[in-house]
């Protein structure tokens, strides 16, 4: 007897497929420099440049505060739902029983249960390690803007190569991150599996289009690329 169904594995494919091609998509096409992620980039670039031009840079790292504490709020969120998959995991046989006796409930088997839950598990591993990284790498461009020339040197060749190393680190912080938001919301989608691969196709289909249009198709696109209306 095979662990899980040909329409279980085909829905488990369409949901790495759509996770990895979104991501292709969103990271590495002409299209994806299209997005709210990419253009975000720029305005990285830009603030770093604007702050070499300040003598006065307290309320720069005034605005790295909040952006550390929300990476380390998401990785602490991480841990937590770590601890609730393995929570399921444990308890197998009551969340089956409960889990049959919903709406759209489908009997399943301990071993197909476990399975599916450290499936889950690890995307929400992934999740950790990508914000815990976030986290780090935004200590890193902290630590950059206490080391930028002061604004008499704006000019020289050593601030403009430092502020372009900023702004690199800077991003690659923000793509990390990125990273770890995306896990979360295809996390969201893989439960759709514990009720079926009809509802985990229709769950995965629909978090590719809510995260597709709040990155090529929002009014907060429109606001950042210079087109508010």
């Amino acid at each position: 007897m095979t662990l899980f169904t040909i329409l279980d594995l085909v829905a488990l494919v369409g949901f790495v497929g759509a996770w990895g091609g979104y991501s292709i998509l969103v990271d590495w096409t002409p299209h994806g420099r299209l997005g709210l992620n990419s253009r975000m980039n720029g305005y990285r670039e830009m603030w770093m440049r604007r702050m070499l031009a300040r003598d006065n840079r307290m309320v720069d790292m005034q605005i790295m505060a909040p952006l550390q504490n929300g990476t380390a709020f998401f990785a602490s969120t991480s841990l937590i739902a770590i601890g609730g998959a393995l929570t399921l995991l444990r308890s197998s046989d009551d969340m089956i029983a409960l889990a049959t006796t919903l709406p759209l409930g489908v009997s399943a088997s301990r071993l197909q249960w476990e399975a599916k839950t450290v499936g889950l598990a690890v995307i929400l591993i992934y999740a950790f390690f990508k914000f815990a990284w976030a986290y780090r790498l935004y200590n890193y461009v902290a630590i950059m803007l206490g080391a930028t020339p002061s604004a008499v040197e704006k000019d020289s060749a050593e601030a403009q190569t430092h502020v372009t190393r900023t702004a690199h680190l800077f991003s690659t912080a923000g793509r990390h991150f990125n990273h770890g938001q995306r896990a979360f919301f295809f996390a969201l989608g893989y439960l759709g599996w514990y009720a079926g691969p009809i509802v985990f196709l229709a769950t995965t289909a629909a978090v590719v289009v809510v995260i597709w249009r709040r990155q090529f198709a929002s009014d907060s696109l429109r606001a950042v690329a210079g087109d508010p209306a």
